[in-house]
């Protein structure tokens, strides 16, 4: 009869467990995937073939048992783990997102809100298409096997242990929203500053000529020169996106 030791279970699955635990993490918090328009199966799945791909590459795991504290505090690391790598990039992308609802209120375009189903909250139409804008780009540049490598590599940098608070001390995640407003602003900084030249000249023809509606021009004005800036200045969004994605990404190399 063929049987098994505990300890010959044990060493055959907590390898894999490991990092399941931590890209699924990762799957359950990053944009894209981590919507709700992705089945939480799919999100399994994937996890469990990139888990059970990159075992060649990853080092020695801990075996441990699995009903006792230090297991518990295995979890805990790699769930923090995957959730602050999702949360890099998700600051990402709500900083363009942010850069987005900013030139909209340049434009105003934001008295158009609406319910975004996906992340449910309130959205508007300059946010919703910059952070689908940014979407297209995070996949088309890559970026969801570049967040794969690093969390594969982030083994090597943070390796299983039963300490999840050394990755804190270590990587100081709640530090990185600042690089929301930072990187929103920079994006929106040449349209915001090419609208607001649109309304200096605006107030002063307002001035000169008292019996024109500037009211009735300036509306379609401000919104044709920002949906012509945003035309122009969408190719140069991959530069910011991809230097502020690398610089987040690097904590966990």
């Amino acid at each position: 009869m063929l049987t098994f030791s505990e300890a010959q279970v044990l060493a055959w699955v907590t390898p894999f467990l490991w990092p399941f635990i931590r890209v699924l993490a990762l799957f359950s918090a990053m944009p894209v995937l981590g919507t709700r328009t992705v089945p939480m199966r799919v999100r399994v799945a994937l996890s469990f073939l990139i888990a059970l791909c990159a075992q060649v590459s990853l080092p020695a795991m801990p075996v441990v048992a699995l009903d006792s504290p230090a297991a518990l505090m295995l979890v805990a690391q790699q769930v923090l783990i995957g959730v602050s790598l999702g949360f890099a990039v998700r600051v990402v992308f709500g900083a363009v997102e942010l850069a987005g609802e900013m030139i909209g209120l340049q434009m105003g375009l934001n008295f158009a809100g609406f319910f975004d189903p996906m992340t449910a909250s309130q959205g508007t139409a300059s946010g919703r298409f910059f952070g689908t804008m940014v979407a297209w780009l995070f996949i088309v540049i890559n970026g969801h096997l570049t967040v794969i490598a690093a969390v594969m590599q982030s083994f090597q940098v943070f390796p299983a242990s039963p300490e999840p608070f050394a990755f804190l001390r270590a990587a100081q995640p709640q530090a990185w929203g600042v690089e929301v407003f930072r990187l929103g602003t920079w994006i929106a900084l040449p349209l915001v500053a090419m609208l607001l030249f649109v309304n200096l000249v605006l107030g002063v023809i307002s001035r000169v000529a008292s019996q024109m509606n500037v009211f009735a021009i300036g509306f379609p004005i401000t919104m044709g020169v920002g949906l012509i800036g945003m035309l122009l200045t969408l190719p140069m969004m991959q530069g910011p996106f991809t230097m502020a994605l690398e610089r987040l990404l690097s904590a966990f190399l």
